[in-house]
């Protein structure tokens, strides 16, 4: 590939949204900062004690690993989707499903606890609602919120501002309050507490203790859910968005961590452990502080759940347009144009999971023993899969700060990899939990993708942002010998097709196709921007040359150009794979760049003319030096 294709590349432009860093860490806040308020007490109450903090700690230095990835993942992928995206494009379509079935594990336990975890903090204040075991009231807040979301109430960023704000407030003051309380002294004393009781510092509790903490950073997927709707440049948003998210978590989670299990009397006691932070407060600051952090802390709490079901009904419609799903998880009702099927699917097993967790002396704990599975497996795909991008830019060009970069990132992944496989025999329900579910969606996926292959078979088109490379590699550095325009009129493709599949005849070949009208909306804020995935007409035209090609052509590939860049891109994939021939309907002939051709073609096909455009090696050379 060379400088003038790479060149080329660099002036497309991908239209940005309109969050900047302080609203996207609202957002990211909203949903990682609810942690503070139930993880303590569930690693407390879980055996760890006043040793939670050190774990805490332990997984800090590879949460702040992690972020710094997770902001690269959010710029690289401007169209959303965060692990089903990057794991698609960078391994497999079929490692974003297991991707997305692990998020959607991951959210089916943070709508739950984070709503339970709310009626509790709700009860400091209103007692009633915790009645019996808080497992009524937390099944009423979650029904409200299906509703609320099949009504079509979106999600605010300036909503999440506020709600985070006001709880990052009431965090602050408590650490101020516990600080100015106990004084320097008390504060080294309190430390020191990390030390003493059990358990026993073995190696075994040390990264059993490491694999369970990571609990408290549940949430990071987050920002790469955002890229659709942030402010361009999005790189400089994204680290910047993590930068904050980083130094207000590293200034809260460990002090409160801290404080929660060492000063706060009884911190195991089932019926303090969801709300230690509301108990701290009115220990140090008086009931005012203890009211005002059990009132935001609810709402951020309550607002954590709704995210969570936002998140996974849209990974839902994701997969489903994927063609992993059957297409009424995409059914849309006619009263409010909501997509109440996937919203259900996101809503219905929390309801479950609580329901069951009131069976257990400890709800809470309950619903922490089942975490983990889903939350690090996702972040492990994640990683791996940015890990398998540095790879491939290295091989291109390896400067000593991209090996340093790719090495760190190969660290990260490792030490998540570690907290996960210890999680998997720490946490036995957990891995039951989650890998049936993870299990029982892979069967699912499976069986309708090639159910839909006789019929609308799902086409997986190279990522037009990486082109070149991509389809370099999948011909095996090879030239595809045929490249085939795809137009829009249906029987003007079909005949194009046609003709596109007789020039393959035992050669390679790539149907590209250019998009049409495009979405202008942006969707609502998690939404997978993926123009491909919102273009049906694209779909419907890349399934059909799939269908007709692919008992007569076994090496074939698919590009989707959108709209907004079409003329840019159709330009670079030709010179990036330098075609023998190029099939295309007459008028789209300008699409290509200057070329010298060695002959043209026209055939009459059912009435459309189409063009065989062929290209003699020493001229497809000097058009793509």
């Amino acid at each position: 590939m060379g400088p003038h294709l790479a060149a080329r590349r660099r002036r497309i432009k991908i239209r940005g949204g309109h969050l900047g860093p302080l609203l996207c860490w609202a957002v990211v806040f909203a949903d990682i900062g609810t942690s503070i308020y139930y993880v303590p007490g569930i690693l407390s109450a879980s055996g760890f004690n006043k040793r939670s903090t050190l774990f805490v700690l332990m997984t800090l230095v590879v949460f702040i690993l992690l972020s710094i990835k997770y902001a690269e993942v959010t710029w690289r992928n401007p169209e959303g989707g965060g692990v089903v995206t990057i794991s698609s494009k960078a391994l497999h379509p079929f490692a974003g499903l297991v991707g997305g079935l692990f998020i959607i594990v991951d959210y089916y336990l943070t709508a739950a606890i984070s709503a339970f975890s709310g009626i509790n903090y709700l009860a400091v204040i209103a007692p009633q609602v915790a009645f019996w075991n808080a497992v009524p009231g937390t099944l009423i807040a979650l029904a409200g919120l299906a509703l609320l979301n099949i009504i079509g109430i979106r999600e605010s960023a300036v909503v999440s501002f506020i709600a985070a704000s006001l709880a990052g407030i009431g965090q602050l003051l408590v650490v101020l309050m516990v600080a100015v309380e106990v004084g320097p002294a008390g504060i080294i004393h309190s430390f020191a507490a990390i030390g003493q009781g059990s358990p026993a510092l073995t190696p075994v509790i040390l990264v059993t203790g490491f694999g369970a903490a990571f609990l408290a950073f549940s949430g990071l997927e987050s920002v790469a859910q955002l890229a659709p709707a942030m402010r361009a440049p999005r790189s400089k948003v994204a680290y910047r968005t993590m930068a904050l998210v980083i130094i207000t978590i590293g200034l809260t989670s460990p002090l409160l961590t801290l404080w929660q299990t060492t000063l706060v009397p009884d911190p195991n006691n089932p019926g303090h452990v969801n709300q230690l932070l509301s108990l701290l407060g009115g220990q140090f600051g008086g009931p005012a502080l203890s009211t005002y952090v059990a009132v935001t802390g609810s709402l951020l709490l309550i607002f954590a759940s709704n995210t969570a079901i936002i998140g996974g009904y849209h990974v839902f419609l994701a997969l489903t347009r994927m063609g992993f799903l059957p297409r009424i998880v995409e059914r849309y009702n006619s009263w409010r144009r909501t997509p109440h099927v996937a919203i259900l699917a996101a809503v219905v097993p929390p309801v479950g999971l609580v329901y069951l967790a009131g069976q257990s002396p400890v709800a809470a704990v309950f619903l922490g023993d089942l975490y983990a599975f889903g939350l690090l497996g996702s972040f492990i795909l994640t990683s791996f899969s940015l890990d398998v991008i540095r790879w491939h830019e290295l091989r291109q060009s390896a400067t000593l700060r991209r090996r340093l970069v790719f090495a760190i990132g190969v660290l990260t992944t490792l030490l998540v990899l570690l907290g996960w496989s210890v999680n998997l025999v720490a946490k036995p329900y957990a891995t039951i939990f989650g890998g049936g579910l993870t299990v029982l969606g892979v069967i699912v996926g499976l069986a309708t993708y090639h159910y839909n292959r006789s019929r609308r078979p799902a086409v997986f088109p190279v990522p037009y942002t990486a082109t070149g490379r991509t389809i370099e590699e999948a011909f095996r550095r090879r030239p595809a010998e045929v490249l085939v325009l795809l137009p829009h009129q249906p029987a003007q493709a079909l005949a194009v097709i046609q003709e596109g599949i007789r020039a393959a005849a035992g050669k390679s070949v790539v149907f590209l196709y250019r998009g049409g009208r495009e979405h202008i909306d942006g969707g609502d804020l998690w939404e997978v921007n993926d123009p491909y995935l919102r273009d049906y007409h694209a779909q419907d035209a890349l399934a059909r040359a799939e269908s007709l090609a692919r008992n007569q052509v076994p090496d074939r590939r698919y590009v989707y150009v959108p709209r907004r860049v079409q003329r840019e891109v159709v330009a670079d994939v030709w010179r990036a794979i330098h075609p023998r021939e190029t099939v295309a309907a007459e008028e789209d002939h300008e699409l290509l760049p200057p070329i010298a051709l060695e002959r043209v073609r026209r055939h009459l096909v059912d009435g459309q003319v189409v063009l065989h455009m062929v290209t003699g090696r020493h001229l497809r050379a000097a058009a793509g030096a």
